[in-house]
């Protein structure tokens, strides 16, 4: 089998930062994926399931209801290796100007206090299994690294 295109990434050089992973085409639109890497790849620990499922909720309902950008969030989750998240989005965009809803939304979930949205037992399938001041913690780190973000966390490291 062919390796797929998220394999074919250099994972020892990669560093935390907002990355295009893939865009393709379905019909007449374009979906852009994108690569919120939160953690260093195989250097730094990996974030536990109680924080990315919390950061899940939070980054989702943030995400589906930000009035300039709702119509286009098609989804927003966890990546398997627990070093960040995906976020496709409709358009043939660039990793630049998804930077203000990415940095605005883990700056949402880094100033977050209360319930956190559908983690009830009726509206999720793993409900207690959150951690809000971890999710606090690594939307903290990953909003300051965006706001002083450069070019080089912005584009894939060349092989």
């Amino acid at each position: 089998m062919e390796k797929i295109t998220s394999f074919t990434i250099d994972h020892i050089r990669l560093q935390p930062g907002l990355y295009v992973s893939r865009k393709d085409r379905v019909g007449s639109e374009t979906v852009t994926t994108f690569d919120l890497r939160v953690t260093s790849p195989n250097d730094e620990p990996v974030m536990n399931t109680a924080e990315v499922h919390t950061i899940e909720h939070l980054a989702a309902t943030y995400l589906r209801n930000d009035p300039t950008w709702k119509d286009r969030v098609l989804y927003f989750g966890p990546m398997g290796c627990r070093t960040g998240f995906y976020l496709l989005l409709t358009g043939d965009l660039t990793s630049r100007e998804a930077l203000p809803l990415v940095r605005d939304c883990f700056r949402f979930i880094r100033d977050y206090e209360g319930e956190v949205p559908g983690a009830s037992p009726r509206d999720c399938g793993n409900y207690l299994d959150m951690n809000l001041n971890m999710a606090h913690y690594w939307a903290k780190r990953y909003a300051t690294l965006l706001e002083n973000i450069d070019e080089s966390r912005l584009n894939y490291p060349e092989d």
